[in-house]
């Protein structure tokens, strides 16, 4: 008789089994977050934060999250398509990205196994478990030298009740997960199995997130608390002398601003993935649940040939414009696939549509020699320095608003446009345009995400756009709740989503 042989599979062909961490996206691992980075698939559940998937713009993703008792796709299925991804095309890196631990009772062991018996190489990233990070949130340490010197962790759905509980009389703490729907049958195991009515208890939900909520009371009390408070799951819940101590080391929700002014609210930012973390992180601070739905996406030039000739010689133009960040990073990609860099537009000015262009043509070596005092196409054109004959060069995507060409051909100038870039529309995936819908404000920094966003999903949604420009695109669009950021700034543009809600709410709105 001989051992059994895993089947080989493709060389390329891995898996990243990572935790997630317990909700805040700032408690993933190092590894974990490298092991995203060189994903070529991501699927990840209902309790890993989507903000994560910021760090693999460039994979797919797919949901396969499972709440409570109604599953969206099995334990099964989930392995089965893990190791289907990963032998696909030839062999792909796939990241499984799981809610707190891989092992501590996220059933990460099945798929690890799923992995072995198809041939699949597998890493294991460990997260930190909600059963430790949502406790400390909560200001409750789970040991203490004088309260507990030994925690067990243990699972809400379990049906073996007070013979179960009583194996476990001389553990100092009890960390429960998934249990608050049977936490009066739990509470009532733990007594009947000789744990003291009057043990202190906590429960947190959303533990580490700015959602945060906590009830406390004593074993007795403790499922009362719950329903009274109008928690629900995902909770971890406390049981022993740790749970009086969050009196003392209470931290993290703390006071009335606890949360920000978001707290509790949704906020859909629809740039484009590798642009939004930024605007994302603002957002947060702010205590908003951030969802990242870029609904444009830039491709390359349908026109390289011709683009690459026209900047190869500049001879004859007065003013090169650029009318956006992505214009700035593309032209500098062109220059380097030509052998040339910033030195090669000494010879010709460069304006800026705003501050913000301005700045990402200063990261790379080259100040802008004009900036209009408003931001915006149209005054760029009605003020850019120049006369009659004058060219100017707008290096944009074949997409670009026509206000500025009729500005500058209004004052005589000769206005040319070469195509450094497209913009398309990108697909969101079904969980995600669910999540969408269901935002309170959507995050414009472009008419075209304003117009992709009508095509995509209609008009009903309160909109903060970045800019005048933007916000007449949006209107055109057909959104009527447009709120526009003071300023081309993402803290603008941060605030317009605060009025935005605020709008919501009844308080007023601009647009």
């Amino acid at each position: 008789m001989t051992d059994s042989v895993a089947p080989v599979s493709p060389p390329r062909a891995f898996v990243s089994l990572i935790g997630a961490g317990p909700g805040d996206p700032g408690l993933i691992t190092v590894r974990g977050v490298e092991a995203l980075r060189r994903a070529d698939v991501v699927l990840f559940d209902y309790l890993a934060n989507p903000d994560l998937l910021r760090h693999c713009p460039e994979a797919e993703t797919i949901y396969v999250g499972k709440k409570g008792f109604s599953e969206y796709i099995s334990q099964e299925q989930i392995s089965d398509l893990i190791v289907r991804k990963a032998l696909e095309d030839g062999g792909k890196r796939v990241a499984r990205l799981k809610g707190g631990d891989v092992f501590v009772f996220g059933r990460g062991g099945e798929e690890a196994e799923a992995c072995a018996l198809a041939g699949i190489a597998f890493e294991v990233v460990p997260g930190v478990t909600s059963a430790i990070a949502a406790p400390a949130y909560a200001g409750i340490p789970v040991t203490h030298r004088e309260a507990a010197r030994s925690f067990a962790v243990l699972t809400g759905n379990t049906k073996e009740g007070g013979a179960h509980y009583e194996r476990l009389s001389g553990v100092d703490t009890l960390v429960l997960l998934m249990g608050v729907r049977n936490l009066d049958q739990i509470s009532a195991d733990l007594i009947q199995a000789g744990r003291a009515p009057e043990t202190p208890a906590a429960t947190v939900q959303w533990g580490t997130t700015p959602q945060q909520r906590v009830a406390t009371g004593t074993l007795a009390t403790i499922a009362r608390a719950v329903r009274e408070a109008g928690l629900e799951a995902p909770a971890v819940t406390v049981v022993g002398e740790v749970a009086r101590l969050r009196g003392t080391l209470r931290w993290f929700d703390v006071g009335p601003g606890f949360g920000g002014p978001l707290a509790g609210r949704s906020v859909a930012v629809t740039r484009t993935r590798d642009g939004a973390s930024a605007l994302t992180d603002l957002l947060r601070a702010r205590g908003a649940s951030v969802l990242e739905v870029p609904l444009i996406r830039f491709a390359g030039t349908g026109h390289e040939a011709e683009l690459h000739a026209r900047l190869c010689d500049l001879s004859g133009v007065a003013w090169l414009l650029l009318t956006s960040n992505q214009a700035a990073s593309a032209l500098f990609t062109h220059l380097e696939r030509l052998g040339l860099d910033a030195r090669h537009l000494a010879g010709v000015r460069v304006a800026a549509v705003g501050p913000s262009t301005a700045r990402s043509l200063a990261e790379r070596g080259v100040r802008a020699d004009f900036v209009p005092s408003t931001p915006g196409a149209v005054h760029l054109g009605a003020e850019l320095p120049g006369g009659p004959g004058d060219v100017a060069l707008h290096l944009t995507s074949q997409v670009a608003e026509d206000d500025l060409e009729h500005e500058l051909e209004s004052r005589g100038l000769r206005y040319e446009r070469a195509e450094l870039y497209r913009t398309e529309p990108a697909r969101p995936g079904e969980h995600e345009m669910n999540r969408l819908r269901a935002a309170d404000v959507v995050t414009l920094a472009s008419g075209s995400a304003a117009r992709h966003l009508a095509a995509l999903a209609g008009t009903d949604f309160a909109v903060a756009a970045m800019g005048p420009q933007t916000a007449d695109a949006a209107r055109r669009a057909g959104f009527t709740r447009v709120t526009v950021a003071a300023a081309p700034t993402l803290e603008a543009l941060a605030d317009a989503a605060e009025r935005a809600v605020a709008g919501e709410a009844g308080v007023g709105r601009e647009g």
